[in-house]
């Protein structure tokens, strides 16, 4: 049996020889035979020299070094493609995966466990952000043909089965969690107190989560353009009932009732607004289609590292 351990990275200069040490010492305490492969978003820090040292000393740790920063979707993923042990593990490199879940993780999966996820009971970042992501996980579901989990963070071990499935899809930004999803492969959870990053500034922005957010939707359900049908269908009733209402009234109160320009205005500005907001959210499916079609490389690799 063995395991590999995935792990992206991009300028973790401060974490990630620590990470390696102790995920050394958790499998030795085990006794598992692993690999630890390291994917890496071209870093600037330094890095990159850190990794070169470490698979020096280390023939177990292999390293990817992508020709860019093909951000925090792509990068695991492919990642994730590249093993072929009994069992592949995914942890992110700043802690907050704690490397005290591994051997929780593999005596779920010798259990029979095809997926084990970790799943946040409680978390040390912005509590706003907590409540946010929570939030926007449960009106995922709501819309989502298929079930997603709540406060996971994508770490977890994942059967070389699996893995096979996920390689054939041939996804050039896939949406993880929507897939494992839609896989159909029974999971398991072990939940965990979620601590903060050990060191170094967190990766994501609002731009990056904006982009999870969007890409779970419009990967995984078409229940907002059906949605959007229905907005469009009552608004033209909603006006078509205004336009009545007034029309009657003026021709009852023809003296006395000045209808004036604001209706006029109130009802161009809503029927502008949902559809600027529709045509945004057409835009999201159709650039999803474009870059589907496109048929680009997930990830170009600059430089593969004790693959031997």
């Amino acid at each position: 049996m063995k395991i590999t351990v995935c792990t992206p990275t991009f300028n973790e200069k401060d974490n990630i020889l620590r990470l390696c040490s102790e995920i050394r010492e958790t499998f030795n305490k085990i006794q598992c035979d692993y690999e630890h492969l390291i994917i890496d978003n071209n870093s600037n820090d330094g890095t990159i020299e850190i990794l070169r040292d470490i698979c020096k000393k280390d023939k177990k740790i292999k390293v990817i070094i992508n020709n860019k920063n093909y951000g925090h979707i792509k990068s695991p993923f492919y990642g994730l493609l590249q093993t072929n042990t009994d069992a592949t593990i995914l942890m992110a490199s700043d802690f907050q995966d704690p490397v005290e879940l591994i051997p929780k993780y593999i005596e779920r999966w010798k259990s029979g466990s095809k997926i084990v996820l970790g799943k946040k009971k409680s978390s040390k970042e912005n509590k706003i952000i907590f409540s946010i992501r929570s939030f926007f996980y449960k009106f995922l579901n709501l819309i989502s043909e298929n079930e997603l989990t709540i406060n996971t963070t994508g770490s977890g071990i994942f059967d070389k089965d699996v893995i096979n499935e996920l390689r054939n899809l041939k996804d050039p930004y896939p949406y993880f969690r929507g897939l494992i999803s839609e896989l159909g492969f029974d999971a398991s959870f072990i939940e965990f107190d979620q601590p903060k990053r050990l060191s170094g500034k967190t990766k994501n922005n609002f731009y990056t989560l904006y982009d999870i957010a969007m890409l779970g939707i419009v990967k995984h359900s078409r229940k907002p353009l059906r949605f959007m049908v229905l907005v469009g269908f009552m608004s033209s009733l909603l006006c078509l009932l205004t336009a009545t209402i007034y029309f009657f009234y003026k021709l009852i109160f023809w003296n006395t009732f000045s209808v004036g320009v604001a209706p006029i205005v109130i009802g161009l500005f809503l029927i502008s607004s949902i559809q600027i907001t529709l045509l945004g959210l057409v835009g999201e499916y159709i650039g999803v289609i474009l870059l589907n079609q496109k048929k680009t490389p997930m990830v170009v690799e600059k430089e593969r590292i004790n693959f031997n």
